[in-house]
């Protein structure tokens, strides 16, 4: 019987997950940012927000990079939300949900690398991968229209200082 329903889902997810990854235009998508994806952009008791910590960690997830960047990312997402909010509770199980939901071979939205239309999984960026995206974002979801200019991010993609 456990036989027959390991066969069964090799058989389901095995040509998704080669399929979803599969492109023969690798191209990187205009960055898009949803705040901090499924967990709130702010507390509902009082007026600390966190959101400009998810988007800052949302564009360097956009394109993705190497492990050690991701790690990187991760950890200073992690101290950016502890700077803006004291609470390290908080910060930690934000860093831990972002550790194991945003592996690179997720086919999710808010995946290592989801701006590009393929899964890249862990690969250091060529300097057309670190391209600009001239102007403003303009999120319209979770901060509620909150404007954020990324220039100050994008001067170092794979290394972001919130």
């Amino acid at each position: 019987m456990k036989t027959n329903i390991r066969r069964s889902l090799k058989i389901l997810i095995i040509p998704f997950i080669f399929g979803f990854g599969c492109s023969s235009h690798p191209k990187l998508n205009q960055f898009k940012s949803d705040g901090c994806s499924l967990f709130p952009d702010r507390s509902l008791i009082d007026e600390k927000s966190w959101c400009d910590c998810c988007v800052a960690h949302d564009s360097v997830y956009w394109h993705g990079g190497t492990k050690q960047e991701r790690l990187q990312t991760d950890q200073k997402f992690r101290e950016c939300i502890i700077e803006k909010t004291g609470d390290e509770y908080l910060a930690d199980m934000m860093y831990n949900a972002v550790r194991a939901g945003g592996s690179p071979y997720f086919p999710t939205w808010y995946r290592w690398g989801y701006g590009w239309n393929y899964i890249r999984g862990y690969k250091a960026l060529t300097p057309a991968g670190k391209r600009d995206d001239s102007g403003d974002v303009e999120k319209t979801v979770g901060c509620r229209f909150y404007r954020i200019i990324l220039t100050q991010w994008k001067k170092q993609r794979h290394l972001v200082d919130y």
